[in-house]
């Protein structure tokens, strides 16, 4: 493929690299900035089959931007920016860590022969992740992580140690976890992928490179008769005219099928505040709700002084959505929530305003609750939004998807702000 000097009006610089299926342009005018350029090329087997395939540079980079496109909206950490043409696409510019990150639901292919005696299709739960080296000469070994630890890579400025190897194993899990609930939704099974990371300028560890349809096992209704991977090009005999053809619609499916993996929207946290003056700690729980992906509403409303408003206001939220949970605020005697635990079915959270000299007085009516009732109770603004999101999650794997990047985040910042304490200090 002869090298370019622009790409979707941005001028390319240097040639940083070339692989079997892509090429990677610095971008001058952009610093910190490249362009993965597709081929319309398919290979397997490292290289030693290819086949130019008319159209797939297309749908890879379409495929590919949908993939890191949903994975940036749940608030993963990733190198991808935008697409800039209909083969290329905008990326921050890492150094690459030389090890493929492999997850596995279902054991199958490769792993069948690594690990004779194990029948195809053992669920691994949680998912298992295997890590290779990446060395075409030797057909990607696969590596322990004491070997990657060991090796002691030195890319862009950082070290790969065991912190770096545990934040990669977890973001690894992660990613393929998001995009299992995703597919779900089109009542396709991930089986298996492959994903690798990149370190930026800044030093943050990314998910980079690409993730399309050579990247995974893909099987519709978890038959893996109907796979619709690359899968299908590497089980080929033969390949003809009519094969590449297969493996060409198998691809634009997939892409097609990313289209329609939208998370559902019809759904709605209703922060109810028993007085106007309580409206500072309820702007803070809508503020965390939106931050996890939630729609909020704030309405005011008391419990003692005005029931049947109360309870009317809720019966017309309840004759609209499926998917509600209320959060009740209400200090000294709350009313609130238990009125409304006790004249709905769907679930009420208090989160009372509470201040420090009299936490005990006002939280007890919140805990103290008559028989019957199951609303629950929680200090801080974050509690409540976190609890609604974990109840709206169940059914919505874009807000699943950001409360465990959240958790992801936290288990990183602990591993960083512990690498950065360390040290034996003497007088």
């Amino acid at each position: 493929m002869a090298t370019v000097t622009e790409v979707g009006g941005i001028k390319t610089g240097k040639l940083l690299i070339e692989g079997k299926t892509k090429q990677v342009y610095d971008v001058p005018s952009m610093p910190g900035h490249s362009i993965l350029l597709n081929k319309d090329r398919i290979t397997a087997h490292n290289g030693v089959r290819a086949h130019d395939l008319e159209g797939k540079a297309k749908i890879s980079n379409q495929t590919n931007a949908k993939v890191f496109t949903l994975l940036n909206r749940a608030g993963l950490k990733t190198a991808f920016v935008r697409m800039i043409s209909d083969n290329a696409f905008l990326a921050r510019k890492c150094d690459m860590v030389p090890i493929e990150w492999v997850t596995r639901r279902l054991a199958t292919g490769s792993y069948l022969k690594r690990n004779p005696g194990v029948k195809e299709g053992f669920r691994f739960a949680p998912a298992k992740v295997e890590t290779f080296f990446k060395d075409d000469a030797n057909d990607d070994p696969q590596w322990s992580e004491e070997q990657i630890v060991c090796a002691g890579f030195k890319v862009n400025g950082v070290t790969i140690g065991q912190d770096e190897v545990d934040i990669m194993r977890q973001t690894t899990a992660l990613v393929f976890e998001v995009l299992e609930r995703a597919w779900a939704t089109r009542k396709c099974a991930l089986i298996d992928m492959k994903i690798e990371f990149g370190v930026d300028a800044d030093g943050q560890l990314l998910v980079a490179d690409v993730i399309d349809s050579d990247s995974w096992r893909l099987w519709p209704s978890g038959d893996k008769r109907l796979m619709v991977d690359k899968q299908v090009y590497r089980n080929l005999a033969n390949v003809t005219a009519a094969d590449l053809d297969t493996v060409k619609r198998n691809f634009t499916w997939v892409s097609d099928e990313l289209d329609a993996m939208v998370a559902p929207t019809e759904h709605l946290v209703v922060i109810l505040m028993g007085s106007a003056s309580d409206k500072e700690h309820c702007e803070k729980i809508a503020k965390h709700c939106n931050a996890l992906g939630l729609n909020a509403e704030l309405r005011v409303t008391s419990a003692h002084k005005g029931t049947q408003t109360t309870l009317h206001m809720v019966s017309e939220y309840e004759s609209v959505l499926s998917e509600l949970v209320f959060i009740t605020v209400a200090g000294r005697s709350n009313g609130l929530g238990p009125v409304l635990s006790g004249n709905t079915n769907y679930p009420v959270i208090n989160c009372p305003p509470v201040k420090p000299e009299n936490v005990e007085q006002d939280v007890w009516s919140s805990l103290n609750l008559p028989s019957g009732l199951g609303c629950v109770t929680v200090l801080y603004p974050e509690a409540a939004a976190l609890h609604a999101a974990q109840i709206l999650g169940m059914k919505n794997f874009l807000i699943w998807s950001k409360l465990r990047v959240k958790q992801l985040d936290n288990f990183s910042s602990l591993i960083m702000a512990d690498k950065k304490m360390r040290g034996v200090r003497s007088n």
